[in-house]
């Protein structure tokens, strides 16, 4: 409802409200809606978040997300594995380090610090790199290579 705000569900976070910046909008599904700049409103949800004392588990999930991380290279940033960052954004127990770290990261990604971009890139391009098939055949003389 407009005269109510819009409830931005859509960030994976439960108490964002929207006062303006979008409008209902007919398609030929039915009554949807558009909500005009959302880059520049996840910067600023980003942003709010990143200042808060603590983060609860879709907090930490929405900046992840935000700088184009799997839980994976998230973890590699933080000294984790994925299967910690997965358990934080579920559970919402952010171990304190983890939780300033990411915040501290997310700042200085959306403030462009070089290095951090050079960093959060070169996992992505190792998250999104297409695995080398490796393929080994057996021989007479042990494993080798197929050719």
């Amino acid at each position: 409802m407009k005269e109510n705000g819009y409830h931005y569900m859509e960030s994976g976070l439960r108490n964002i409200w929207l006062a303006s910046g979008y409008e209902f909008v007919e398609t030929r599904y039915g009554r949807g809606i558009a909500i005009h700049d959302v880059p520049g409103l996840h910067a600023l949800i980003g942003r709010i978040l990143a200042k808060k004392s603590r983060l609860t588990g879709a907090e930490l999930r929405f900046l992840r997300k935000e700088m184009g991380l799997s839980q994976r290279a998230l973890g590699e940033l933080l000294g984790a594995s994925d299967q910690a960052v997965a358990k934080w954004e579920k559970t919402s127990r952010v171990p304190k380090t983890a939780d300033r770290m990411t915040r501290l990261i997310y700042l200085e990604h959306m403030d462009g610090n070089a290095p951090i971009r050079a960093t959060i890139e070169r996992i992505n391009d190792t998250d999104n790199a297409v695995q080398e098939r490796i393929v080994a055949e057996e021989s007479a003389t042990g494993w080798k290579i197929a050719a």
